[in-house]
Order: structure tokens, then sequence, then C-alpha cells
């Protein structure tokens, strides 16, 4: 894990797209919100590896929200019985859903599942825009500080910065 944390502080330190980050980034909240062997999850982890979204910003907001989505599984349920049951509009959908050949395995009728499916997809779009304006922050505030200080241009100048670049890119 410590991996993946400094690979997502050399991109937000490189010239990749914010874009990319943030797409990662709530790509994986929706795996980690979600339970996890459920066949959307194989849909939005196709999505991480075929789309040009940063893989590391993606695992690490996987395991971050694993962690936050069991306190959260009370309010998933409720949401999940919300749309499940008490609106009775869509009863006679879910009948029909439930009755169809495959749609059964994808366990839709969970009201845990159902509530974190529609609450990662409902903030799917903030925490994305959020993730990209953040980024960009970042990068305009705390990059350009950081560069201008006198030790971060000392420490570059070295030679050991300079043998450290050239072996993390043999590492790669």
């Amino acid at each position: 894990m410590v991996r993946y944390i400094v690979k997502l502080i050399r991109v937000m330190n490189s010239d990749t797209d914010p874009r990319q980050i943030s797409l990662g980034f709530s790509l994986g909240m929706i795996l980690g919100l979600t339970p996890l062997t459920n066949p959307h999850n194989l849909f939005v982890f196709l999505i991480i590896l075929f789309l040009r979204v940063n893989i590391s910003a993606a695992i690490l907001s996987w395991a971050v929200f694993t962690v936050l989505a069991f306190p959260l599984d009370p309010i998933f349920h409720q949401l999940g019985l919300f749309v499940l049951i008490q609106m009775g509009i869509l009863g006679d959908l879910w009948t029909a859903l439930y009755n169809m050949p495959l749609i059964p395995y994808t366990h839709f009728n969970n009201s845990i599942l159902m509530g974190s499916l529609i609450f990662s997809l409902l903030i799917f779009y903030p925490v994305y825009r959020g993730g990209t304006f953040m980024i960009v922050k970042y990068r305009e505030i705390f990059m350009e500080r950081f560069n201008n200080w006198k030790i971060t241009q000392i420490l570059r100048a070295s030679s050991l910065y300079k043998w450290y670049l050239r072996y993390s890119k043999l590492k790669e």
C-alpha cells in the first residue's frame, strides 16, 4: 500500500492530467463503497484498466472507501430499502428484473448493495470534479511553494538526487 501512496504522490507532482487522477480516484470509490464480489464491480474494474486513469489513485481510493463503507452500511441499507420497497412505482421493474435469466446474479435485491451503488453513483461526479479542483489547487499552491524553497533547490542540484533519479528510472 505504501508503494501506491508513493506513486500517487509522484503522479500528483508530475504533469499527469488531473482529470485522469481524479477519475481513477472516483472509480476506485465505487469499488470501495460497494460490495466487491458483484458483477458491476467487474465492469468498473474493466473501465479502470481500459481508460487512461491513474491506477494508483484507484487502488488507494478503493482501500480508503472500503474502510469507510462499513460505518456507512446502515445508511446504505436505508437507502436500498427505500428504493427497493418504499418506492412502490418501481415494484413491477424489480419483479421483471428478478425474473430475467441472469439479472438475479447481480444481487440487486440486496438493500446494502442497492443503497451503496446508488450512493456511489450519486456522489461520483461531485467527487470527480472536487478531486480535479483539489489537484489543480495543490499543484498551483503547494508545489509552487515547495519548488521555491531553498532546501528543495539545493537537494535537486545535488549529485545524490541525480543518482536517485537514475536509480528510480532503472527500477521502473
